[in-house]
């Protein structure tokens, strides 16, 4: 018999897109009966004040499979930032994890054992919310190939940092790179 996917936990990581409606995923990833459902559950049953995890759906009462719980990085607030939340980011994340199920880089025949949650970064700048949807939908499918894929890899990770560390909100001048 073959060994189950994801026995205990994959972890994926993906940005994509520029400026107000880039979208950054981490994506957690395991079987029911194991730690990502007691984190899961945790997690949904502890919300707090702006950050309430909530099921993913395709469709209100069709939530995608495998179960998957938005977790947001960003309090939702003013309506164009709530809608980004609850709804462009929501629907590219079901839409993201639908297409990997589709591409099989999530099994279809476990996705009824599996459970993933998502820390969705939507900026409270957000202005496009169909920018939003598909910038959400690569980063959901990217976090989780990089979490079945286990990449990086180590090697990539120390060949990246020879350059120096950046994100889009930070990258250190040459004379604080000195060691």
């Amino acid at each position: 018999m073959p060994s189950p996917f994801a026995p205990t936990a994959l972890i994926g990581e993906s940005f994509v897109g520029e400026g107000a409606n880039a979208a950054h995923t981490n994506v957690v990833i395991g079987r029911k009966g194991g730690p990502v459902e007691t984190a899961w559950a945790t997690a949904l049953a502890t919300p707090s004040a702006g950050h309430v995890p909530f099921l993913t759906i395709v469709r209100p009462s069709v939530p995608v499979k495998p179960l998957t719980l938005f977790v947001t990085k960003a309090a939702a607030e003013g309506e164009l930032h709530q809608r980004a939340t609850w709804g462009s980011a929501q629907a590219g994340l079901a839409q993201g994890v639908t297409d990997a199920v589709r591409d099989g880089l999530l099994p279809a025949e476990e996705a009824d054992d599996l459970l993933i949650i998502a820390a969705i970064w939507v900026n409270p700048a957000v202005d496009d919310l169909d920018v939003s949807f598909r910038n959400q939908r690569s980063a959901a499918y990217g976090a989780v190939r990089a979490a079945v894929d286990a990449t990086p890899t180590v090697a990539d990770v120390l060949a990246t940092a020879e350059e120096g560390p950046a994100n889009p909100f930070y990258a250190p001048s040459s004379e604080a790179l000195v060691r």
